[in-house]
């Protein structure tokens, strides 16, 4: 007869891992992997739902380690119970090309729900999966039937708590009463710099309490049933759950734990064979105990787990197949049939109106088009609603116990974006969510993790540069705009007009690895003319839109720009100077077209002036040194916009002499 392990031995093979897979290393955080063991056995033996063999089921519960500094903690998870993770992957951590990264990455670990390491963020995106979920649920479980019905759980320390995107998205949370979210702090009060007691006094407790957020105050960390009972507990409240867990950071190294030497380091071959006597562990490095994987082993109760919910959709299919159907389809990423024609028809009601609007208009026109065909469409707004326009006459604001299709996220980009990003991870929506493009600073770290986890969300800048006008300098973006190219694997957006408005939407809901920021001004743009062969090329990024037999020069512009590139062509026309307009609303997809393509649009040889309303540095890749750039390389003014577009030398008259310039050069 066997008998299970003493759940101490189970906290100790986490510890084992963590401690060894640093020393190899010799790099990497064993404090947190060793002071949250407890905790981790307390989760994941006794309430976490998943299943090894299939990381993707639709109903798991999701697992996010928001202080992913302690990576090791969750790879020894995923090892320990059946993830197709092996010892030889414990081995490798923070090797190239592993699948054990410094820091948790989705689609490089099975099991590993989201990129985190920047910390709060993992806490964010939980909000989101949670919200998502209840959202799901109140659209798609019937009586008798609750498919969707899973819980979240976030791990999360000190400097979580520390970073101010922790306060927005958890205040939301507490709002929106999402109880399926239970989150574990690890109170050990150590940061790098040492006891945060120097730093940090807050009472996160009663923070917490006041965001209206379920506490459960003072849990001993090392005691695993006490752990057990308050996510127990957490499960009956009615709104989100934070357990306070006091730990102490790297237990079980005897002469290092307790201190900020253990945070972030690893711990040196003495004290490592010290910790093996200490908590009696006599495996060798990267050995494990059969038994403690049999303790360990998820892999049965998982299939269990899933076969049921398997059994009881196969049920809820038979009495609600449409649901079904569009509930598969929707956490597939798969977009509805409808959709293509919906985009066709919004693209020929633009051509048709020539409507001569704010592109902030014409992305709301394309969103109340899009809507009917896309009901995974979540729209949202960061306080700015009745300006981003990413409102439409069938949405439903998200309340607390009330359902809906848009969010009122407040005055917080951060934590909107790094929520959106949680959305699009859990599945079943497409998020997209706005604010003035001169706030996607504060939002600019979400967007790179959504780069880098290729996720589809979607981020809506309006009141785009000079032409927001008296708001002045602290409102206008210059440089946001190229900032945000920088950013590999983001795609951004600066449409001219309506159907190039229209244009950029259906690309960024298309696309489904990576996210798109689509940027829209304030003021009325005048619709441009095409023919139909040149609106197909708008999806390449970058088109002409206005071409002459032999151009002497190319103007390249985006956004409000190209009706002064267009004016500009018109007068240099009336001397005899013959140029070619060229419209690039996304220079990060046209740079993704093959080279026939490129030269058709910039012909080698042919001198080039780019015009856009930010900095001038970004297009001479496109011009050259040879070329000219009519940009603004100050901050802007307060003034009406004509008036700064004329200050700043937006005016025909200089376009028109810049060009004469690089012609005559």
């Amino acid at each position: 007869m066997t008998t299970t392990p003493p759940t101490n031995k189970m906290a100790n093979a986490i510890r084992a891992l963590a401690m060894d897979a640093v020393q190899k290393a010799n790099s990497g955080h064993p404090g947190m992997p060793m002071g949250m063991a407890e905790i981790a056995v307390a989760l994941w033996n006794g309430h976490y739902r998943h299943n090894p063999a299939n990381p993707k089921w639709q109903n798991r519960d999701r697992f996010l380690l928001s202080n992913g500094h302690g990576s090791m903690l969750h790879y020894a998870l995923l090892h320990l119970t059946g993830y197709d993770l092996s010892m030889d992957d414990i081995r490798n951590f923070r090797q190239m090309h592993s699948k054990t990264p410094g820091h948790p990455e989705v689609d490089i670990t099975p099991g590993i729900e989201t990129t985190t390491g920047p910390l709060g963020q993992g806490i964010a995106n939980a909000v989101g999966m949670a919200l998502s979920e209840q959202l799901l649920a109140a659209e798609f479980n019937r009586p008798g039937h609750e498919i969707v019905d899973h819980y979240t759980y976030a791990f999360l320390g000190d400097g979580c708590l520390m970073e101010g995107i922790s306060h927005e998205v958890c205040a939301l949370a507490g709002t929106l009463g999402l109880n399926k979210l239970i989150a574990l702090y690890d109170d050990n009060g150590i940061s790098i710099d040492g006891k945060v007691e120097g730093w940090f006094t807050d009472d996160t407790p009663a923070r917490f309490e006041a965001y209206g957020w379920n506490v459960i105050r003072a849990v001993d960390g090392h005691d695993v049933d006490a752990v057990a009972a308050a996510i127990a507990a957490a499960k009956t409240a009615t709104k989100p759950t934070l357990i306070c867990c006091k730990t102490v950071i790297g237990k079980g190294s005897p002469n290092l734990q307790g201190g900020d030497k253990v945070h972030g380091a690893a711990l040196g071959d003495k004290e490592i064979a010290a910790v093996r006597e200490y908590i009696g562990w006599d495996a060798a490095p990267f050995e494990m105990p059969a038994e403690l994987y049999t303790a360990w082993d998820a892999k049965k109760q998982g299939a269990l787990v899933e076969a049921d919910w398997n059994e009881r959709f196969s049920a809820y299919s038979r009495e609600f197949p449409q649901q079904a159907a569009e509930l598969t389809r929707r956490m597939k990423g798969d977009l509805p049939e409808a959709f293509e024609a919906a985009l066709a028809a919004a693209i020929a009601s633009c051509v048709e109106k020539k409507e001569n609007i704010a592109t902030r208009k014409a992305s709301q026109n394309a969103i109340q088009a899009l809507a009917s065909s896309l009901p995974e469409f979540l729209g949202g707004s960061a306080d700015l609603t009745s300006s981003n326009l990413t409102n439409w006459k069938e949405s439903i604001a998200v309340r607390s116990g009330k359902p809906g299709n848009h969010i009122n996220y407040g005055v917080r980009e951060f934590g909107m974006s790094a929520i959106m990003n949680g959305i699009t991870l859990h599945g079943g929506y497409i998020p997209f969510g706005a604010t003035f493009l001169t706030f996607s600073d504060y939002s600019r770290n979400a967007l790179r993790m959504a780069a880098l986890m290729k996720l589809r969300s979607i981020f809506v800048f309006t009141h785009d540069s000079i032409g927001l006008g008296e708001d002045g300098p602290t409102h206008q973006s210059v440089e946001h705009i190229s900032s945000m190219r920088l950013i590999p694997n983001l795609d951004n957006w600066r449409p001219c007009d309506t159907v190039e408005s229209a244009v950029a939407w259906g690309a960024a809901v298309r696309r489904k690895d990576g996210p798109s920021t689509l940027i829209f001004s304030r003021q009325n743009l005048p619709y441009q003319e095409r023919s139909s062969d040149t609106i197909a090329n708008i999806a390449r990024g970058g088109y002409v839109l206005n071409d002459v037999a032999e151009p002497k020069a190319i103007l390249i512009a985006t956004g409000s720009e190209v009706e002064l590139a267009v004016a500009a062509a018109s007068a240099l026309a009336s001397e005899g100077i013959s140029v070619r307009v060229v419209s690039m609303p996304s220079t990060d997809v046209f740079d993704r077209q093959d080279a026939a393509y490129k030269a058709s649009v910039l012909t080698k040889g042919v001198p080039r002036v780019a015009i856009e309303a930010g900095v001038s540095s970004f297009w001479y890749k496109y011009v050259g040194l040879e070329g000219a750039v009519v940009g603004i390389d100050t901050f802007g003014e307060s003034a009406p916009a004509g008036v700064l577009f004329k200050h700043f030398g937006f005016t025909v008259d200089n376009v028109v002499a810049k060009t004469k310039l690089v012609i005559a050069n």
